[in-house]
């Protein structure tokens, strides 16, 4: 199986309790804390990732640290059944997933736009308006600067890339003159 389809079935189990418990808010800002204080820490990075400590080992070392770290009781047994199971080294995916799993529950969408120069804020308002109305959820706009698409902008929403750049109009163009 694969890691990402396993992280999956953990983050909707977690997913899971904390509907059941009403605390899917308090679940996420923990697990997102316990993410990066071990993607922070190379000792835990390598404890967690280290496949020579035993799972139980892990579980009790990672117990230790989550209770010290004052964790839900519900997060600290989460993370011993998957340190116990030998999947601690899911940890960032699993955070991943779960806030996926949260947002599209909540109806929010990442759009990743790439464009050649930054852009202004009126601009980006106005993307998150047109994403909204086409997508019809609420947009979360991150921006990356891409000197390779010389002007314009791409925009990635979940599977549905929109080239508005300078680079795909040119591809474009020289596909029609070779097919012409």
């Amino acid at each position: 199986m694969s890691s990402r389809l396993t992280a999956r079935r953990y983050a909707k189990a977690l997913l899971q309790i904390g509907d059941k418990q009403g605390n899917v808010p308090q679940l996420q800002q923990e697990l997102d804390t316990v993410a990066a204080a071990v993607a922070a820490n190379a000792d835990l990075s390598r404890l967690v990732a280290s496949p020579l400590v035993l799972p139980t080992k892990k579980a009790e070392v990672f117990e230790t640290i989550l209770a010290t770290a004052k964790v839900s009781q519900t997060l600290r047994h989460f993370f011993r059944v998957v340190a116990e199971a030998g999947r601690l080294n899911l940890l960032a995916d699993i955070r991943r997933t779960f806030a996926d799993q949260v947002d599209e529950r909540a109806g929010i969408v990442e759009a990743k736009v790439s464009s050649a120069q930054p852009i202004t804020e009126a601009q980006s308002k106005a993307l998150v308006a047109s994403l909204a109305t086409r997508t019809g959820k609420t947009i979360r706009l991150t921006w990356s600067q891409d000197s390779a698409l010389l002007g314009g902008l791409k925009v990635q929403v979940g599977s549905t890339v929109l080239d508005a750049s300078l680079q795909g109009q040119l591809r474009q163009l020289k596909t029609q003159l070779l097919s012409a």
